[in-house]
């Protein structure tokens, strides 16, 4: 089975601290490596992580505040260092076009990696194949995008009921190609057998304040990692900074139906992250704080 987890590269928001980097996630699902909002530091944070860069397939950049985007220049050098022989697909908001290539070209460097641009211009699904991405536009002053990620619906048959109506060796292929097959004068259907797996949700909301299309983005998430960048006591800083609150990122996990939340993006203010917890549990109870290096399963 292949690693299925996400990967803090980094958890801190505008400032970096002594004991948190700027942001950075990676989530490593079916033979990928999604990187989203990687910070200045990624790289490093990468060596640290014990993963080689070469795992990123596809980056997504929620918006180019540089502690959203800094080390993004530094990977692209990087997995051209490494000779990376898959092409890297770059989804970010097309209004930020300048400041992507400002990134992508501020260095001398012979470029060899074939990038993808993805320019986000409008709200809704901007890649339909074996993952359905879909971008939701939040409300943080400029343009920055929640991402929400869904791999294709899996058919999966039923052992027993196959055993039951007889259907063996190739009658399976002839089956799910078919959709039907005939034994004994009996037509089997291939619903009768089997059933339609939906694909797992991964969502990330970072930097914004509550709106709808944050739970839009977060609906049946199986994993929601989501900005808390205060806690209660600095409400109204959030409120200024257009960010969330613990309490307030637990109501969009609850209100979207998501299964497990993961607060991200704190505050320099903040020594230690156990409030947060005190906060955002009671609301919605299978709630985890992110750290520098920590992972947490994503589990098919």
């Amino acid at each position: 089975m292949t690693v299925r987890d996400l990967t803090i590269l980094g958890c801190s928001s505008q400032q970096p601290t002594r004991r948190r980097n700027h942001g950075a996630y990676l989530l490593r699902w079916n033979n990928e490596g999604l990187l989203f909002d990687p910070g200045e530091g990624t790289q490093r944070q990468f060596i640290f992580a014990e993963i080689a860069p070469p795992t990123v397939t596809r980056i997504f950049i929620s918006h180019f505040h540089g502690d959203h985007c800094l080390g993004l220049g530094s990977m692209l050098m990087r997995l051209n260092l490494d000779k990376v022989t898959h092409p890297i697909h770059v989804y970010y908001p097309a209004s930020g076009k300048k400041y992507f290539d400002r990134l992508r070209y501020g260095t001398i460097y012979h470029e060899t990696i074939q990038v993808i641009e993805h320019p986000v211009f409008e709200e809704g699904i901007v890649e339909d194949g074996f993952f359905r991405i879909e971008a939701y536009f939040l409300e943080h002053g400029v343009d920055n995008i929640a991402w929400r990620i869904q791999e294709r619906e899996t058919r999966k048959f039923d052992k027993k009921k196959l055993k039951d109506f007889g259907v063996q060796g190739p009658l399976v292929q002839t089956l799910e190609k078919e959709k039907k097959v005939i034994i004994g004068g009996q037509t089997v259907h291939l619903d009768d057998v089997s059933f339609v797996r939906p694909g797992d949700v991964f969502s990330i909301v970072i930097d914004t304040t509550f709106t709808p299309n944050a739970i839009k983005a977060a609906q049946g998430a199986k994993l929601l990692l989501c900005e808390s960048t205060y806690q209660e006591a600095h409400k109204e800083l959030a409120r200024k900074h257009r960010h969330l609150t613990a309490c307030q990122a637990a109501e969009i996990a609850k209100e979207a139906g998501a299964m497990h939340l993961v607060l991200t993006h704190f505050s320099a203010r903040y020594q230690e992250l156990d409030g947060f917890l005190e906060e955002a549990r009671p609301i919605f109870p299978n709630t985890d704080v992110a750290d520098d290096l920590k992972r947490f399963p994503f589990p098919r």
